[in-house]
């Protein structure tokens, strides 16, 4: 992360004795990106972090994931997902590559420990409300919010209720964009967010247990490790690499006299793959504006975009709604549904001024493979919406 927090107690020296009320050390753990090159935080445990006493391979195959084929754009509605699982073990895969996976959760049910070490994670948050637990201490998220899990970190996720989400997990870090942070990591003025609209773990959070299972993800599977104490006993941490949250009401849109491109709506990066939030905003102010996008062929990207709150003009007449989520491939030319650019012009003639709608939307750099509950939830016709009806 591109600040320093500290929470709860560390000693004024880095790596040097801390010691606990009966006189014994407190074990010292960096968690760090990179090897020693990149964001760390220092986090002082009751007991050793690396106390195993089991280890065990989880028989549960990666799903798997089939190509675009034939290629077209796609309409995805998670409404007709049922609810499964947890947070973690309930995810239903969407779309995926080498870089980064997408999945849907509906759920009510508290998950297990688990621990991602494959890459970062992202999880949008698109209704009701959950509380994440981790070694950092707690995080209340609520509709809205993206919660940004590094690397490593060890965590579970308490539902208040039901909830779905949009689970982005990465092979690699994901971080603000680059053009937002100064030389030093300082949010710039011109970025739509800043480090005040970040909500990190206050406090620490303290549980006693002994033998507590965590699940581990890598590249290679799932193992299950059996650790001697609760892995939640720090007492202490700072440093920049923490879980956070940002709501995406936070998100302070770009604006420009005419439409501006997708990349003035980007919120977070990653390796392959950007984030973006399309927020509710002025429409495009010059006289003779389109305030709507116009046709276009991102030949590097292939464009995901999950639609979670507003009124989408460009998409009228397509099907699209509240939990949709569209794909439009590399290979496919693609924009406003027909009609929707005359009714846009027509609407701000009539004296609409801006629009409402609220999307997350994940561009890849490399193309997209879809997954089985995608594949479960397609609306077939929404390939041909932009052609003459027959």
């Amino acid at each position: 992360m591109p600040y320093y927090r500290v929470v709860g107690d560390v000693p004024r020296k880095r790596h040097v004795q801390f010691r606990r009320p009966d006189g014994g050390l407190y074990a010292e753990e960096l968690m760090g990106e990179e090897g020693f090159s990149s964001d760390s935080s220092l986090l002082y445990h009751r007991h050793l972090p690396t106390a195993i006493v089991k280890a065990e391979a989880v028989d549960l195959a990666a799903p798997g994931l089939t190509p675009n084929l034939p290629l077209s754009p796609r309409h995805f509605r998670t409404q007709d997902l049922a609810a499964t699982g947890d947070l973690v073990t309930g995810r239903q895969p969407l779309a995926g590559n080498s870089d980064v996976r997408m999945s849907y959760v509906a759920t009510d049910a508290p998950s297990d420990l688990y621990r991602n070490s494959m890459g970062d994670e992202c999880v949008y948050i698109a209704s009701g409300r959950a509380r994440f637990e981790s070694t950092y201490g707690v995080i209340e998220a609520g509709e809205g919010d993206y919660v940004v899990i590094p690397t490593g970190t060890i965590h579970r996720w308490v539902p208040e209720g039901p909830v779905t989400a949009l689970v982005v997990e990465a092979a690699g870090h994901i971080r603000p964009p680059k053009r937002y942070l100064s030389a030093y990591g300082q949010f710039l003025e011109h970025a739509p967010y800043c480090e005040r609209d970040l909500r990190a773990p206050t406090e620490p959070l303290l549980v006693d247990g002994e033998e507590v299972q965590v699940l581990v993800r890598t590249r290679g599977g799932l193992t299950r490790l059996t650790y001697a104490h609760h892995p939640f006993d720090v007492v202490g941490w700072d440093g920049y690499l923490y879980p956070y949250a940002f709501n995406i009401q936070d998100f302070e849109p770009i604006v420009k006299r005419t439409h501006a491109p997708p990349p003035v709506h980007q919120t977070f990066e990653g390796p392959g793959f950007v984030i973006c939030s399309f927020c509710p905003r002025p429409l495009d102010f010059h006289p003779d504006a389109v305030p709507i996008p116009y046709n276009h062929h991102n030949v590097d990207s292939d464009e995901l975009m999950f639609y979670v709150g507003g009124d989408y003009s460009a998409r009228r007449g397509s099907g699209i709604d509240v939990g949709s989520i569209s794909l439009h491939p590399a290979g496919f030319t693609h924009g406003p549904q027909p009609g929707a650019v005359e009714a846009v012009v027509e609407a701000v003639r009539q004296g609409h001024k801006e629009t409402t709608e609220m999307a997350v939307m994940i561009d890849t750099f490399r193309p997209l493979d879809l997954g089985a509950a995608a594949l479960a939830c397609e609306d077939p016709a929404y390939a041909w919406t932009w052609a003459p009806r027959r």
